[in-house]
């Protein structure tokens, strides 16, 4: 079946789309604009109507216009189709009355905390403070980020960008300013830091 039917993969891109433009409280307009497109034209990815929802770089344009990454949305279009009911929902509308709960949310798998014992990411955060890392979110360019190492070491750095085999991160013994490339192979995992806690 070709790419542009409408099937489960497209229906889940354009759903995880969507989602990570209303987690960033934009409108179709606002995320449209910031990459000189309509909000029809946005509405087309999200509604799974616009072949190139499956091409690499149209993904990174479109995520980067919502400060996300393609694996944001992958990991979005993933959960959304875990979520999804096993027989096709019903033609029409139903009503369950006047009260709605609001959109199923998602397990969540508990966070973390680790203490920083170095100074390599000073000033962004210093030797002391504890931080707080979600397993089941991908960082966002100049996020905290834990990745845990094959070899069962860990780093701790900013997430900077990826490509399809290295992780390009900043921080560590040279401060800030150094950067650090990780072959993907070597992360097993990679968690987003979503609050420093000051000792």
């Amino acid at each position: 079946m070709p790419r542009f039917e409408q099937d489960s993969d497209v229906r889940a891109l354009g759903e995880a789309l969507a989602a990570l433009r209303r987690e960033r409280g934009l409108s179709q307009a606002e995320a449209g604009a910031r990459l000189d497109m309509t909000s029809q034209g946005w509405g087309l990815y999200e509604a799974g109507k616009r072949p190139g929802l499956f091409r690499p770089d149209v993904q990174r344009r479109l995520t980067a216009a919502l400060d996300a990454s393609p694996e944001d949305l992958a990991l979005t279009a993933a959960r959304i189709t875990a979520d999804a009911p096993a027989t096709p929902p019903a033609k029409g509308v139903e009503s369950g009355g006047r009260g709605w709960s609001g959109a199923p949310s998602a397990p969540r798998v508990a966070t973390e905390r680790l203490q920083l014992s170095n100074d390599d990411l000073a000033p962004w955060a210093a030797s002391g403070v504890v931080l707080e890392f979600d397993p089941g979110r991908w960082p966002r360019r100049d996020q905290g980020c834990v990745i845990d190492l094959t070899d069962g070491g860990r780093l701790i750095r900013l997430y900077d960008r990826a490509d399809a085999d290295r992780l390009y991160l900043r921080g560590g013994p040279g401060g800030l300013d150094a950067e650090t490339v990780l072959e993907r192979s070597r992360a097993a995992r990679v968690a987003a830091v979503i609050a420093r806690l000051d000792p």
